[in-house]
Formats: C-alpha cells, structure tokens, sequence
C-alpha cells in the first residue's frame, strides 16, 4: 500500500523527523499536534487557549487530506496536568459530534516545548 504525506500550511511544519500526517488506503495518520501558532511558531498561553490551538491544528491537517475532525476514530489526549481534563473535554465538545471517536487520555511527565497538551488522532476518509 503506498503512503502519501499530507501538509497543511495551516498547521505547524513538523519539529522533528516526522510528518503531519501519513495517509495510507482511506486511514489518515495524525502526527501529534501541540499548541503552536501556525503563523508564529510560538506556544499559546493558557490551557484553554492551547486546547483550541491543538483541535484546530488537527482540523487543518485533515482538511488537506480532504477530511474534517468528524472523521476522526480514535484519538490520544497527551495532558501535563489531569487536572486539564474537565476544560479538555468542555472544549473539546466545541470541534465534535456524536458519534465522538474513540479516545485515550494519558498524563505525562512533559511534551515539547513545555506544551500542557498534545493530541494525536487517527482518521477514516469515507
């Protein structure tokens, strides 16, 4: 099965020996989103703000597969607090509809550039 790569100018150019997201048959893997302006670089402040910041990262890069979040199977929520869990799902309820995908939220040490959250997502083009 062959891969493509997807890119979407809308979302931060990858930070590491990685892609955006590989598409392979109708699966669309997504790499890891932190909160990171697209037009600066920077982190955003605040955990509400770098919520929405990760949710329309994603949003972008499935949009240049062709996709939108709604198409969404499965997704893993990296926090540095748990304590963020309330206000993550709040938000996130705001970029889906039932059906919601599939999810797994995970406490951990630290992300990349001191991030409170990072979300990574698997997707199905229909």
């Amino acid at each position: 099965m062959a891969k493509q790569v997807i890119r979407s100018p809308d979302a931060p150019t990858a930070i590491g020996p990685y892609s955006q997201a590989i598409l392979a048959g109708n699966t669309l893997y997504m790499s890891g989103q932190i909160p990171l302006d697209p037009a600066t670089g920077q982190l955003v402040e605040g955990i509400d703000a770098q919520a929405h910041q990760v949710f329309k990262n994603l949003r972008a890069v499935a949009a240049a597969a062709g996709a939108t979040l709604n198409d969404i199977v499965k997704l893993s929520i990296l926090l540095s607090d748990l304590g963020d869990f309330a206000k993550v799902n709040e938000i996130m309820a705001t970029y889906f509809h039932e059906p919601y995908p599939a999810r797994a939220t995970y406490q951990v040490a630290g992300l990349p550039r001191g991030a409170r959250i990072e979300v990574e997502a698997t997707l199905v083009k229909s």
